[in-house]
């Protein structure tokens, strides 16, 4: 059985397409026969409202709810706090509740791990678990980072869109040195792209100079879209709502991309597990 990639969609820059990267990448593998967990890491809670609830302070067991059980060492159950949702992936909510969590985290013991306890007892029926980021690098963030096998960077393609990155793999590099040692940048994707301008195919350029040689730009690259902003009100992926057009097909090709970034990895870890018998 091929291991449970965790998967941060993180850019402490808010309107990049964060939430609904993850939405939509996540239906887009489901498709694929991937079986998909969502977090709503952000105490805005706009994955959980893309994703049809509406009412999230209604929700009996949100991400704090299990977060707050592992800083008190109470039992975790995971499974309580999941929501189905009709296109085949699953999602642990969020509400304001979460930003208090923040301050909770300050005095816990082994603060960094906190999120991770609250998914290592469900990671195992899913192929991919995808956490949707708050626009920041506070303690919510970090306990992402430190849950994640990889991270992939959205990157709306504005001017000065790669601004504040430095800071951004800077905290990914410190996360990996001293609290989780296998993250790895999974690649940066560029969204919100406008075909009608050369300055996407520039901010495209500027990242690959900056950031080219060490971590993966992926060929795929998300335009902009009225329609993905109506989907979010309805409830449903740009891949439901409107399954034709250039947003929903360039999300399936990211996946792809993902995907096969999988296959490479999980031949390599098989070769290494024959060299070693």
């Amino acid at each position: 059985m091929n291991k449970c990639e965790v998967i941060a969609i993180a850019n402490q820059k808010g309107g990049v397409g964060k939430t609904t990267t993850t939405f939509n990448l996540g239906v887009a593998l489901a498709k694929s026969g991937r079986r998909v967990l969502l977090i709503d890491a952000d105490p805005q809670g706009d994955l959980t409202t893309y994703m049809g609830w509406h009412n999230a302070d209604n929700l009996p067991i949100t991400l704090s709810t299990l977060m707050g059980r592992s800083i008190n060492d109470l039992e975790i159950n995971s499974s309580e706090a999941i929501l189905h949702h009709n296109e085949n992936v699953d999602l642990i909510p969020t509400n304001l509740e979460l930003a208090s969590m923040e301050v909770s985290l300050v005095n816990a013991m082994s603060r960094e791990y906190t999120m991770r306890n609250c998914i290592d007892d469900i990671k195992n029926k899913y192929d991919f678990v995808l956490i949707d980021c708050m626009p920041s690098l506070g303690m919510i963030t970090i306990n992402a980072l430190a849950s994640a096998d990889k991270v992939i960077i959205p990157v709306q393609s504005e001017f000065l869109a790669a601004k504040g990155m430095n800071h951004l793999m800077n905290t990914i590099l410190k996360v990996k040195k001293n609290i989780n040692p296998k993250l790895d940048v999974a690649g940066i994707v560029l969204t919100i792209v406008d075909g009608r301008r050369n300055l996407s195919k520039e901010i495209g350029e500027e990242l690959k100079e900056s950031y080219g040689k060490v971590f993966k730009l992926y060929d795929t690259q998300i335009p902009r879209a009225v329609k993905a902003a109506e989907s979010s009100r309805m409830g449903e992926s740009i891949l439901s709502y409107d399954k034709d057009s250039n947003v929903a097909k360039s999300y399936i090709e990211l996946a792809k991309e993902v995907l096969n970034d999988e296959r490479i990895r999980n031949k390599t870890r098989d070769s290494n597990e024959l060299q070693s018998r």
